[in-house]
């Protein structure tokens, strides 16, 4: 049985009465088509001319970032006779949708960065999952609710569609429990304006009107509320961006790939083990079948600039590379916590009065006079908290350092890390191996020569090595780079409790009106290495996920996790009763931003450094995208921009209407 629900199973509310409530009644009939013909995806590139598709003579490309916008581009590539080296900093390819094991209790799981949703619109990474042959790793959801803690509104549920706009908004009408509450009426003109609006998308006209406006500025003028309450704000955050620093434009845009210009519904598939045995090692086993060389670990020391070109790349391996300078921002709201939590204390501090903290998420120093610590625990990577006798606690797992950083108290086994501080500049401090450890990485560096470089890395990644190119590099692309935003941090806390609940909604469901929580995670109904270990326990296993928090609310790990498990004992009452059997914390910002006024100076995929291309999802897209799908077009964008240089037949790439039907 179809899920579709249609307006005729609901003879109360006709479909001609829906359109007259909204006003677009005769717009739906000059539209020519049924909404029982689903609209196919437009080919954004595609070419018309009959070209060779392998290479006829080596070419060497390297590939800096072995996230999905990377493993992308590697892949096409690689598939196409080039030599191809991918350089992945970190132990683990996949970037944001990467795996690493963990221990609890007796048993070893997968953790991820938090739940990724593949939707059907997902034209390009379905494309790729198709070649791989892979469908069988995912898992239909059916179904996708938004659930809200104001009681005023009853839980939105979401269903595959085959409806483009108009019809898409109807059923949404129809089907709504809070239709009632949008609170639109499209007879006053600031309502008709962002009517008009949201379902006219047009990437030129809506960047120009609202890009200067954040998302929050936008609604504060006669918006209904209702509707943003219901449906801005919930899918606004779950771009990772806040409000209040997101352009309006930029969720104009967000909103017609996901909806207004979806004809495919919103409920999508999970998979059904972690992302990296799922999608990441599938990608990385066709790049290495094909004689791609991927090398984790790896980080670039070194970027020669010659002739507005890149001549050279030099790297070097290690779990820690020390020898590499790099920068960091000071962080005063964590200074400020960590002298809150002290004064709370019975001992007076030794921590010493000029120790100050550098960076955020889960890249923190501690800086006292002319050397730092790490904060990262050598564990599981949470970030240790300073106490008053000077040690540092592990706020996830209980390990104890010593106020140099040397481990007392496990399950840590490695001391922190310890760096010198090479430059102080403003609020920033250049931190570097201490001599110990660049003498013993400094056998590992490598230099490789290719014709094309692409950087494919986080916007944190990309601006770090912008600082290692030498030579003459345009000012205003090097400000280009250095401006990119990064949005505010995202927490993800993985529970593992001693038994299961009753729970009436999706297994994965967005949550509003908490002050942390975004969204919940059912894994041990959704992955099967959690849904065996239930089965084998009778336990269950729930995610948090907060998509953009701020951090004056939450400056430490330990607030995180109480925070996440006070609201989680709100969401699900019953746990309270239960044993929580362990937990882990996932704590980053390193995801794009797109704040107001950025879109114009956007880099996008050519450079003028003639041999270089960009891929990320913070690269300035030619077609709306969102999420996992622009990271991935992205990437097949770089390729194809290698492709097209060197005659070779570029790789069609699909997206939805890249315009809305009613214009802004």
């Amino acid at each position: 049985m179809s899920q579709q629900l249609h307006l005729s199973d609901l003879p109360t509310f006709s479909r001609r009465a829906v359109l007259q409530m909204f006003g677009i009644g005769a717009t739906a009939g000059l539209l020519g088509y049924s909404r029982f013909t689903k609209p196919q995806p437009t080919v954004h590139q595609q070419d018309t001319l009959d070209l060779p598709l392998y290479l006829s003579q080596p070419k060497r490309v390297v590939v800096v970032g072995a996230g999905l916008a990377g493993l992308a581009c590697a892949y096409e590539l690689s598939q196409r006779g080039f030599e191809v080296t991918l350089l992945e900093r970190s132990p683990q390819l996949g970037g944001k949708i990467a795996s690493w094991q963990i221990q609890v209790g007796d048993d070893k799981f997968q953790m991820e960065h938090g739940f990724h949703g593949f939707f059907p619109q997902y034209y390009n990474l379905k494309s790729l999952v198709s070649e791989l042959n892979i469908q069988q790793n995912f898992v239909d959801l059916k179904r996708y609710s938004v659930v809200f803690r104001d009681q005023q509104y009853q839980p939105e549920v979401f269903r595959p569609s085959h409806s483009a706009f108009p019809w898409n908004i109807v059923d949404l009408a129809v089907s709504s429990p809070n239709r009632l509450r949008w609170g639109i009426n499209l007879t006053h003109p600031k309502h008709w304006q962002v009517f008009r609006a949201i379902t006219g998308f047009n990437s030129q006209r809506s960047y120009q009107q609202l890009d200067h406006l954040s998302v929050s500025q936008w609604v504060a003028d006669d918006f209904p509320h209702g509707l943003y309450d219901l449906y801005f704000l919930p899918f606004a955050k779950s771009s990772l961006n806040a409000p209040d620093l997101m352009s309006a434009a930029e969720l104009m845009q967000f909103f017609h790939f996901y909806f207004f210009g979806n004809p495919e519904g919103l409920a999508f598939n999970g998979t059904k083990q972690d992302m990296g045995t799922s999608l990441v090692n599938p990608i990385a086993e066709a790049i290495d079948n094909k004689g791609g060389k991927i090398v984790k670990d790896a980080t670039v020391s070194r970027i020669e600039c010659t002739d507005g070109k890149i001549t050279s790349l030099s790297y070097q391996q290690g779990q820690i590379a020390d020898n590499v300078p790099f920068w960091v921002t000071a962080n005063p709201l964590f200074a400020t916590s960590v002298a809150d939590s002290v004064a709370d204390t019975v001992e007076p501090a030794s921590t010493p009065p000029t120790t100050q903290y550098f960076g955020a998420g889960d890249q923190m120093f501690a800086v006292r006079e002319e050397t730092a610590i790490s904060l990262t625990c050598t564990h599981q990577g949470c970030t240790v908290q300073p106490q008053a006798d000077g040690q540092f606690h592990c706020p996830c797992h209980g390990a104890v350092f010593d106020q140099e950083g040397r481990v007392v108290r496990g399950p840590a086994q490695q001391d922190l890390p310890r760096f010198q501080v090479a430059q102080v500049q403003d609020d920033q401090v250049q931190l570097v191996g201490t001599t110990e450890t660049v003498a013993a990485n400094l056998h590992s560096a490598q230099t490789i020569q290719a014709d094309y470089y692409v950087f494919a890395t986080d916007v944190p990644g990309v601006q770090q090595l912008f600082t290692r190119m030498t030579g003459e590099v345009d000012a205003d692309f090097d400000q280009q780079v250095k401006q990119l935003a990064i949005a505010d941090p995202f927490a993800v806390c993985r529970f593992w409790f001693d038994r299961d609940f009753d729970w009436q909604h999706s297994n994965f469901a967005s949550l509003s009106g908490y002050r942390l929580t975004d969204s919940i995670t059912l894994y041990h109904r959704i992955q099967r290495q959690f849904i065996e270990w239930a089965q084998r326990t009778g336990g269950s296993v729930v995610e948090l996920h907060a998509y953009c928090y701020k951090e004056k609310e939450f400056p430490n790990q330990a607030t995180l996790l109480s925070t996440f498990e006070q609201e989680l004992y709100e969401i699900v009452p019953s746990l309270q009763q239960a044993t929580l059997l362990h937990r882990e914390l996932v704590n980053q910002k390193n995801f794009s931003g797109y704040p107001p006024n950025s879109y114009a100076n956007r880099p996008a995929t050519c450079t003028p450094v003639a041999n270089l291309l960009f891929a990320g999802d913070w690269v300035k897209m030619p077609f709306p995208c969102g999420l996992m799908e622009r990271a991935v077009s992205s990437g097949l964008l770089a390729a194809n921009e290698v492709l097209q240089r060197e005659g070779l037949q570029r790789r069609a790439i699909f997206s939805v209407n890249p315009e809305g039907i009613l214009q802004i």
